[in-house]
């Protein structure tokens, strides 16, 4: 699996801030209706009961918000960075300024868990993530996240 497939460039935001965490979903719908056309209210929804669950932020400033959607027939994902990180309830306490969220379909079973590893993998790396925050251009973005060879299987 690779982040080229299941990421599209139209899916790569740059965000000034985010108010709070229900506001970050709130964005990340909006793009994942553009580029996608899942449903904002569904999606922001989806969201919400998976982070009920436990917090999404892993550490080292990067979240991997995600959840299993109806409507959708593999998985995509949605990338944000924040210019001003977001207190998300990380692991390590640090706030956000990474997020990828993915969407699954209900029934998609390993391919939901392989992609939530390749991107887990991709983004603990410390000089990838330092070469994201170092990038304003979602199009630069957008190369960076699907140009990584050292994480291209799963």
């Amino acid at each position: 699996m690779q982040i080229s497939k299941i990421l599209k460039q139209e899916a790569v935001r740059v965000i000034g801030a985010a108010s709070s965490k229900k506001r970050l979903f709130q964005e990340i719908a909006e793009v994942a209706q553009a580029a996608y056309g899942l449903s904002p209210t569904t999606t922001v929804a989806a969201l919400l009961d998976r982070e009920s669950l436990g917090p999404t932020g892993v550490g080292h400033g990067v979240a991997l918000p995600h959840a299993r959607l109806d409507g959708i027939d593999r998985v995509v994902g949605v990338f944000i960075s924040l210019e001003k990180p977001l207190d998300f309830g990380a692991v390590d306490r640090q706030p956000v300024d990474i997020v990828f969220a993915l969407f699954a379909p209900v029934d998609a079973g390993v391919e939901h868990l392989k992609a939530l590893a390749l991107v887990s993998r991709t983004l603990r790396e410390q000089s990838f993530c330092t070469k994201l925050r170092a990038n304003p251009d979602p199009g630069t973005l957008y190369t960076i996240l699907t140009e990584n060879p050292s994480v291209q299987a799963a």
